[in-house]
């Protein structure tokens, strides 16, 4: 509701004839900090609802929800454009002020809350060697009992993770600094189509403020199916990081098409921005979900979900460094020629899967192993 208010106080500046940039940029800067607190918290929520075996496919067809929130933003701001720029944010920040009501009313935060069992525990009652079933069970109900009757000193014992805990958590900082050059593309794109459209002619055609704000969602669209279809290759071949490094490398090739064959005409420029779209959002949100949950949850931790939160907060806070730092580079970059603003997108894109090298190799050596296994288990 906070971001929603603030986004309001922006749009209002165009009534109020406010031409003072230092409120525009103070305005900006708080709805950002109330902004950042959503990403780790739903994260956290979301992890608490779903088990690690299929995580990433639900959480990519979860996280589609960004890509669609940017499509509707860029649709609702684009029609109401021509009645004057501040509806543009008025409407959506109180859109944002609705659905801040609908979440205090409706969401729930662990599946503990309405009396269920939270995903994984009934695994580890069926996979208790050595033990069966009822033994398992009434195991497990003394377990709760004594929690239940020291739930105060159970609130007390489980702070949240320190920060440089998290830090030193294994895999946090490599994709925390992958994200950091990911999401800088990702974000690049979402402020900077629009106009980059405005001004390349297409086929000859230089597009208007409103078709182009619309043709940018193309971009969107190809994130949504990007991050659905990299959470389910990552659950069937059990590997992020490699999942993550394909879709990089395969994205610096699909941005080099764009710049080139883009202007040749609308059909092929929706086709190669759409494949963009895939390539470039489907590490960001496989990153900012399934992976951040996995950090969150590994066996050095226990599974806090305050842990889980707090290193969800690492890597979506460095990521969002990238984000504004992305954009705000483009501004000067563009000065010199868009070639030179693709060359930094495609740089970026490199170091972002530089950083998952290592992980990559591990995820490799692992599903080797396991394949040996599996062959001398089945000669056996």
């Amino acid at each position: 509701m906070g971001s929603g208010i603030l986004t309001v106080v922006f749009g209002l500046g165009y009534w109020l004839n406010v031409h003072l940039v230092g409120f525009y940029m103070s305005v900006q800067i708080v709805c950002g900090l109330f902004q950042s607190i959503g990403w780790p918290c739903v994260v956290s929520v979301v992890g608490n609802w779903c088990g690690k075996e299929k995580r990433g496919l639900i959480m990519g067809v979860w996280n589609s929800h960004t890509s669609v929130g940017n499509i509707l933003g860029s649709v609702i701001a684009s029609s109401v454009l021509d009645f004057g720029w501040g509806w543009s944010f008025v409407l959506p920040g109180g859109l944002v002020i609705v659905s801040g009501v609908v979440v205090f009313m409706f969401l729930v935060v662990s599946p503990h809350d309405l009396g269920f069992e939270e995903p994984g525990k009934e695994i580890e009652i069926e996979m208790s060697l050595g033990e069966n079933v009822e033994e398992s069970l009434r195991k497990r109900e003394a377990e709760d009992a004594v929690l239940l009757e020291n739930v105060d000193e159970l609130d007390d014992s489980l702070f949240a993770i320190g920060f440089l805990e998290a830090w030193r958590l294994p895999g946090v900082a490599p994709y925390a600094f992958c994200l950091f050059f990911s999401k800088l593309v990702a974000y690049t794109f979402l402020y900077w189509l629009p106009y980059y459209l405005r001004h390349t002619a297409v086929a000859g055609v230089n597009l208007s403020h409103k078709t182009a704000g619309i043709l940018s969602t193309v971009f969107d669209i190809g994130g949504v199916l990007g991050g659905i279809s990299a959470g389910f290759i990552s659950d069937k071949i059990k590997a992020r990081a490699l999942t993550s490094i394909t879709f990089l490398a395969l994205s610096i090739p699909a941005l080099i098409m764009y710049r080139i064959y883009g202007s040749v005409s609308m059909f092929i420029n929706i086709i190669l921005m759409f494949i963009s779209g895939l390539l470039v959002n489907g590490p960001y949100a496989l990153i900012t979900t399934a992976v951040a949950a996995d950090l969150g949850t590994q066996d050095s931790i226990k599974g806090n979900g305050r842990a889980l939160a707090t290193v969800t907060a690492i890597i979506d806070g460095t990521g969002s460094v990238g984000a504004a730092l992305g954009p705000l580079l483009a501004g000067y970059i563009s000065s010199r020629g868009w070639n030179s603003v693709f060359f930094m997108l495609i740089f970026s894109i490199f170091f972002a899967g530089l950083f998952l090298v290592r992980l990559a190799k591990a995820e490799i050596s692992k599903m080797r192993s396991g394949e040996l296994i599996a062959s001398s288990d089945s000669q056996s």
